[in-house]
């Protein structure tokens, strides 16, 4: 594809210009596209030999303008409440009611390691004790 009908401009990795970052680094610097599109793009290192052509490949990746950015949402306890009880129903054993601190394989094993292998889990992999009644949300 011709460089010349791309519709957004595109930039070698060392010539972007200022104000212009990437998605990760939007999140790095606790800020989100904020409903704005992307405004250039970011080629890919093999296209750098290729300068009259546009970049397709699938490692390039869209620029963002920090003054259209919006600082990041914070979720509310509500929402924190919900996405830690999903967790909770994602890590906790039916069988033994442990609440570990990550995703077990519920689809396939019906159960955690231990369950269904028969040893005694390591205590640094579980919850020792449900959460109290304060605010102890994962999320």
């Amino acid at each position: 594809m011709p460089r010349s009908t791309a519709t957004l401009p595109e930039y070698d990795r060392s010539a972007v210009p200022e104000g212009l970052v990437t998605r990760r680094q939007l999140r790095a610097l606790n800020l989100s596209p904020g409903g704005h599109g992307p405004v250039a793009v970011l080629r890919c290192k093999a296209c750098a030999y290729r300068p009259d052509q546009a970049c397709i490949h699938p490692t390039r990746a869209w620029l963002y303008s920090v003054e259209l950015a919006r600082p990041k949402r914070t979720p509310t306890l509500a929402q924190e409440w919900a996405l830690d009880r999903a967790m909770a129903a994602r890590s906790t054993c039916p069988r033994c009611k442990r609440r570990y601190y990550f995703c077990l394989p519920l689809r396939t094993q019906g159960c955690c390691d231990p369950c269904h292998k028969g040893y005694e889990p390591s205590p640094d992999t579980y919850m020792a004790s449900p959460a109290p009644a304060g605010h102890r949300l994962a999320a």
